[in-house]
């Protein structure tokens, strides 16, 4: 089991070493360095868009009814939200905030997971036990997995060659096999489990339990639960921060969110926030944590430093936002919309082991440099191009495991990419 696991993590990597992973940016006179959260609400059928610089809702998309799941690919480009009572996913151009397509799949769709390389979206049936994949080339739903009973949150494995089903009311967790679609595995874990989240390298799988509230910590080799964490009441929501060494879980039951350390598997603090909150999300420079309160109709904004809460933002009636629903960041024009010209950022293999190769199409006639900074915002490498060059090898095998973020800046552009260093 463990040497097919690993051949299919070599093959994936391959598969992403030929293809890359895409990130689109539009150039024009004047840029900004956007990162948005799309919040679902329940209660009006809306996804509200927060712009995360000034945590102020900029537009309101109508989308299906009852729309609870949410997963935004890795380039920012598409956000995907599950309709639960109209039985389809709704698409969102994040360029121009609107529904770009309607997907119909299984009964009451609850979850939702994009997979790394943006190929794949797969969305949890609760209603008829099933796992509908879609792809997104077409836009429609290539195959139906039998999963089991009323099966609620989902998550893929940070290389893409597993997703990760709570199946609430068997008390288990289904591992796919994405290579053949197939149930490869099966996992036992606490009472009514919910929410869902796979560390940043893919060694745990992390699942919040609503009835016995506990988090259980499950080693992704040998699908053994390793550990099990006490939080608050009714954990629901649950987000790994960029770095793995925190965890966020929202406590539906006494309105409050559990901050754990990875490390030590102990609840660090415990911050209230507003009533009933279900999802969680932490941005991407793991400053900020969002947390969507169903009861109020707010999102809760934390520093992650203090773990004290701002001001509250007011959004649509009864929001969920259950999965990841805050964007890596993305270039996006504010004037000159006539000149558009597309560049395309590539990283390749990402996550990556030992080298990757960064480059941008097409080549601009300018120096750009690259710098890769850790978690805590100190260099690790730096590099520059000449003129003209477009693409370099960055080698980190001697950085540790973990989340890095890239800089790439041209002349009159930037662009910050997350790289997973296995």
């Amino acid at each position: 089991m463990r040497k097919d696991k690993e051949n299919r993590a070599i093959n994936a990597r391959k598969h992403v070493m030929q293809i890359g992973i895409l990130l689109i940016f539009i150039f024009t006179s004047k840029y900004v360095n956007a990162q948005t959260a799309f919040v679902t609400n329940s209660g009006d059928n809306t996804v509200s868009v927060i712009d995360v610089a000034t945590n102020t809702v900029t537009t309101t998309i109508s989308v299906g009814a009852n729309p609870w799941g949410i997963s935004i690919n890795q380039d920012g480009t598409k956000v995907y939200v599950a309709n639960n009572e109209d039985n389809t996913i709704s698409v969102i151009n994040t360029t121009s905030n609107s529904v770009s397509a309607t997907i119909s799949v299984g009964n009451a769709p609850t979850g939702v997971a994009v997979r790394p390389d943006g190929t794949k979206v797969y969305v949890t049936n609760f209603s008829d036990n099933s796992v509908s994949v879609i792809d997104t080339s077409t836009n429609m739903v290539s195959t139906t997995i039998a999963v089991g009973n009323f099966p609620w949150g989902i998550s893929t494995s940070p290389d893409g060659t597993m997703a990760y089903v709570v199946n609430s009311l068997d008390n288990t967790i289904s591992v796919i096999d994405t290579f053949t679609n197939t149930v490869s595995n099966t996992i036992t874990v606490g009472s009514l489990p919910t929410g869902i989240s796979v560390s940043p390298n893919g060694t745990k799988i992390y699942v919040t339990n609503l009835n016995d509230n506990t988090v259980s910590v499950i080693d992704a080799t040998s699908y053994m639960v390793s550990n099990t964490i006490i939080v608050g009441s009714s954990p629901y929501g649950i987000s790994a921060s960029p770095n793995g060494t925190k965890l966020y879980v929202a406590n539906n039951g006494d309105n409050t969110v559990s901050v754990i350390n990875t490390i030590t598997n102990t609840v660090t603090d415990t911050i209230t926030v507003g009533s009933s909150p279900f999802g969680v999300s932490v941005s991407p420079d793991e400053t900020t944590l969002y947390v969507a309160n169903f009861g109020d109709n707010t999102i809760s904004v934390i520093n992650t430093s203090t773990n004290t809460v701002s001001t509250p933002i007011p959004v649509g009636l009864n929001p969920g936002a259950f999965g990841i629903f805050i964007t890596n960041g993305t270039l996006t024009s504010i004037n000159n919309l006539e000149n558009i010209e597309l560049v395309r950022i590539i990283t390749f293999p990402n996550p990556v082991n030992d080298q990757f190769s960064i480059s941008f199409s097409p080549i601009k006639a300018e120096i750009v440099s690259y710098t890769l900074y850790n978690s805590l915002g100190q260099i690790v490498n730096h590099q520059e191009t000449d003129s003209g060059i477009g693409e370099i090898t960055m080698n980190i095998s001697s950085l540790m495991q973990g989340i890095y973020f890239l800089s790439v800046k041209g002349n009159q552009w930037s662009s910050n990419i997350q790289v997973i260093k296995n």
